[in-house]
């Protein structure tokens, strides 16, 4: 019988790359654009392998598909994916961890120096006819400034390399990283240490129960006041009120944000209010190149599983056959 792969859903313009793939190893693959729980059931009951973007896969959905083997997470955030409960079902569970390094970590740097040189209010300033560059004093120079960097996986260690290339001094708070150590130029600090000297703070952790509101009203509180917050991993890992609220009482100055916790962000969002906030639509992950790859690669890891080939990206691989 020929495997067959359900993409759930999938916002992308085509995915002509995925079909390519399946075509050339002879897997059926079918869209069923299937966003709430029942209906990626009734889409993946005859499936072996499903690929998701925002599709939740919990403990209910995976009970009501015996047959599946594998899951594949367009990206590199599994949030929506209860791995623990794919685990115990004996279900593959693959994300693609290093497709957008370079385009998310080229992104946290634009953000940091877009709000830092006050780009888009300068920007905005001449399309309003103003040529006063009063509004974004006083501005400084990169050199003997500190960039932290929260979380030093493979993003965040691409932000760092980029940030000391510029000029900064660079330090990173990472739990896998003993406290006091250097690596490659890196000075590894406390949480506390790194929000109190950091003049850029870029968050570079997943999303996950321990770091859910991780920046929340406290963490904010310990900032410099001339300080700028960066996130370019999940919104949740920003508590939102409280960085509005900080915000608002000038306990910092400013925000790059990529990523909201509700997405789309509204129009009318409070943050949007803000001349020293920059906002993109998640979209730090996109070059033509990394687009492809994460097409590519995502269904290359469901397909690998589902046909007995070990993927290249696995979570769980305790589920795999010896």
């Amino acid at each position: 019988m020929i495997p067959k792969i359900v993409i759930t859903e999938c916002d992308h313009d085509s995915i002509a790359t995925e079909q390519d793939v399946a075509q050339q190893r002879g897997v059926e693959l079918v869209l069923a654009q299937a966003t709430t729980k029942a209906e990626v059931i009734a889409a993946a009951a005859d499936a072996d392998g499903i690929v998701v973007q925002y599709a939740t896969i919990d403990a209910e959905v995976l009970e009501a598909l015996p047959r599946l083997k594998s899951i594949g997470r367009y990206g590199v955030g599994v949030d929506t994916v209860d791995v623990e409960a794919a685990t115990a079902r004996g279900v593959a569970v693959s994300n693609v961890p290093d497709y957008g390094t370079e385009a998310v970590s080229d992104h946290a740097i634009g953000l940091a120096l877009a709000v830092g040189r006050g780009i888009a209010r300068l920007d905005r300033g001449i399309r309003a006819g103003s040529a006063d560059f009063v509004p974004v004093k006083p501005l400084r120079l990169i050199g003997g400034r500190t960039f932290g960097i929260i979380g030093l996986g493979l993003i965040g260690a691409a932000t760092a390399r980029k940030a000391r290339g510029l000029g900064y001094e660079v330090v990173a708070t990472d739990g896998r990283r003993e406290l006091g150590s250097t690596v490659d130029g890196v000075r590894i600090v406390s949480l506390e240490e790194l929000l109190s000297s950091s003049d850029v703070v870029s968050v570079h952790t997943p999303l996950t129960p321990e770091t859910h509101h991780l920046i929340s009203t406290e963490q904010l509180a310990q900032m410099k006041t001339e300080a700028i917050l960066i996130n370019t991993s999940r919104g949740g890992v920003i508590d939102t009120a409280a960085l509005v609220d900080a915000l608002s009482e000038r306990k910092i100055y400013g925000a790059g944000l990529d990523v909201h916790e509700q997405e789309p962000i509204p129009a009318d969002h409070p943050l949007t209010t803000f001349d020293t906030v920059v906002l993109t639509p998640h979209i730090a992950w996109y070059t033509e190149e990394s687009y492809f790859e994460l097409k590519r690669r995502t269904v290359e890891n469901v397909i690998d599983t589902v046909m007995g080939v070990r993927p290249r990206n696995i979570l769980n691989p305790e589920v795999l056959p010896n």
